[in-house]
């Protein structure tokens, strides 16, 4: 029996009805969405090919996270900060969502940041971008470059021969180890000098012992340096990726761990003072007035003991301006319109009634006063059990915990397309690849 192979056209009828069936469920939650943030990144492709990845966040009416892509635009115009705010209002026009987006979360380079002050809504610089930064520039001048090197051609001897690793993972094996390979750090990869520095500390007896039978060229790690080693990778642990409203209470831990201390060697504290100068420098540029509000919207940091004192006061001030903007525009609504209703398209309610439409200064007192949950437990979780109670307080929450801190959801999505325009698919038409990038992120979790 032959078997004949579907042809081009009927391979691209199907993915298209694919497509269609799947993005009509994604355009139903974004119509049902109050608050959309968005993140966005540019990528090129192996063909040489620029594309805008756009990601969509918001919480919805069960108080879950959703996340999915909404475009892989290819952009043919330069990346001038005019063509990125067009690329961004052409995504959102697209899906129908201008009046409801929040943030644009996009890295710190200089096009986006101008294209994000041209739109209309908030930006959200990536925080990871902006550690990874600071990291970068710290290692280079505190006395760890040299060893470093030392790692990265250490694990490059691996890397680049099966043998040696086959040899490793024998001395793995022998210790009672999980078979692992070494991880080569990478300028551009958030937090990969620390994932090289730790699979190395595990491996520090196997890699020994794989060296000590073979004939290298290597210049091995001495055990200061091995030290020097564990002591970064204990300063770089608390660099760690967060959602929106840990930002602050993350960065006031970090600023912590690096207060140097009289065990602290020479380059452990020349390391911790250029790293808090060069993030506080980069923090002043965040979004710190969402970020502040967030923090207070989280239950498990609202005593906002990560800032100041004299700062947390403003922060509730805010908060209640928000509300009391909010509360105005009910006088705005036409006399006629139902309370009931009113109150519905206000507050997003799930009650019948407008008696939760309290003064904003009791709204905050009675939110104020509920106990802080432990970092375990999820704040979206509380606040599902807790918007009854908080009817006002819960909408400007599903607002501003919907925002990412990081655009890390689109360095996924690029992981996604370089999958799949590959040096054999190199020629796939720009609607194609947006296509099965949007239903590989899709369909992931299904």
């Amino acid at each position: 029996m032959t078997y004949n192979p579907p042809s081009r056209n009927t391979i691209m009828s199907k993915i298209q009805q694919l497509y269609d069936s799947e993005r009509n469920p994604k355009g139903d939650v974004l119509v049902g969405a109050e608050h959309i943030a968005l993140t966005g990144d540019h990528w090129t492709s192996v063909s040489n090919h620029n594309y805008l990845g756009v990601t969509a966040h918001i919480i919805d009416c069960e108080w879950k996270l959703q996340s999915f892509a909404l475009a892989m635009l290819k952009t043919e115009a330069r990346h001038h900060a005019d063509n990125c705010t067009q690329q961004f209002l052409t995504v959102a026009e697209a899906w129908g969502v201008q009046p409801r987006i929040t943030t644009v979360g996009t890295d710190s380079a200089r096009n986006m940041i101008a294209a994000a002050r041209k739109l209309p809504y908030q930006h959200m610089p990536c925080v990871a971008h902006m550690l990874h930064r600071s990291i970068s520039v710290c290692l280079t001048d505190s006395g760890f470059c040299d060893t470093l090197a030392k790692c990265r051609k250490i694990v490059g001897h691996f890397k680049h021969s099966p043998a040696n690793t086959e040899e490793l993972h024998q001395q793995q094996t022998q210790l009672g180890q999980v078979n692992q390979s070494l991880i080569q750090d990478v300028s551009t990869r958030w937090n990969s000098s620390l994932a090289m520095i730790s699979r190395l500390l595990e491996n520090q007896e196997a890699i020994k012992a794989t060296l000590s039978r073979q004939k290298h060229k290597l210049t091995m790690l001495k055990t200061s340096e091995w030290d020097k080693l564990q002591r970064l990778k204990t300063v770089l642990e608390p660099c760690s990726y967060v959602s929106c409203s840990v930002v602050l209470p993350a960065l006031c831990h970090l600023y912590r761990t690096m207060e140097v201390s009289d065990e602290d060697p020479a380059y452990i504290g020349k390391f911790k003072t250029a790293f808090k100068k060069d993030l506080s420098e980069r923090q002043a540029n965040l979004n710190n007035g969402w970020l502040n509000i967030a923090s207070a919207l989280d239950p498990r940091f609202k005593d906002l003991k990560c800032l100041k004192k004299g700062d947390r006061e403003a922060v509730w001030t805010s908060l209640q301006a928000l509300l009391e903007n909010k509360t105005s525009t009910a006088t705005l609504e036409p006399v006629e319109e139902p309370p009931k209703k009113r109150s519905l398209l206000l507050f997003a309610s799930d009650t019948d009634s407008d008696d939760d439409m309290v003064e904003p200064s009791r709204a905050l007192k009675n939110y104020k006063a509920e106990p802080t949950i432990s970092m375990e437990e999820c704040p979206l979780q509380w606040w599902k059990t807790h918007a009854g109670a908080h009817q006002q307080l819960s909408v400007v929450a599903r607002k501003y915990l919907a925002a990412p801190a990081t655009s890390v959801p689109c360095e996924r999505l690029f992981s996604l397309a370089g999958n799949i325009v590959q040096k054999k698919r190199a020629a796939l038409s720009s609607e194609n690849v947006e296509k099965l990038v949007c239903l590989s992120d899709w369909l992931k979790e299904k």
